[in-house]
């Protein structure tokens, strides 16, 4: 499921106000940092994620993959920020982003 650009510009809104809540450094995808993504996404369905590599190609490579590997949908990039998202069927409305900030 594409997400439209009406519904990318609403998550943008609800992201600008965001905290990095995953680190992704030099050791890449690691199981921990798998780990701590699905946790994520599946508690907030909306989240920014920080890329703490250098070189452009390597990061925009990484993005794609965390994002074939969760199953999730990018949403935007700026810099070394990246934020995605991936629908919960069963949303916690306490901690979901996007139901805590969708009247932003």
């Amino acid at each position: 499921m594409a997400l439209t650009q009406e519904r990318k510009k609403q998550f943008k809104s609800i992201g600008h106000h965001l905290k990095p809540v995953l680190t992704v450094a030099e050791n890449g995808l690691s199981e921990g940092v798998l780990a701590e993504l699905e946790r994520a996404l599946n508690d907030h369905e909306l989240i920014k994620v920080q890329f703490r590599i250098t070189e452009r190609e390597d990061r925009r490579a990484l993005i794609e993959a965390l994002c074939q590997n969760s199953g999730s949908e990018l949403v935007q990039v700026i810099g070394k920020m990246a934020l995605v998202y991936r629908k919960n069927p069963q949303v916690n409305r306490n901690l979901s982003n996007v139901s805590r900030f969708s009247g932003l």
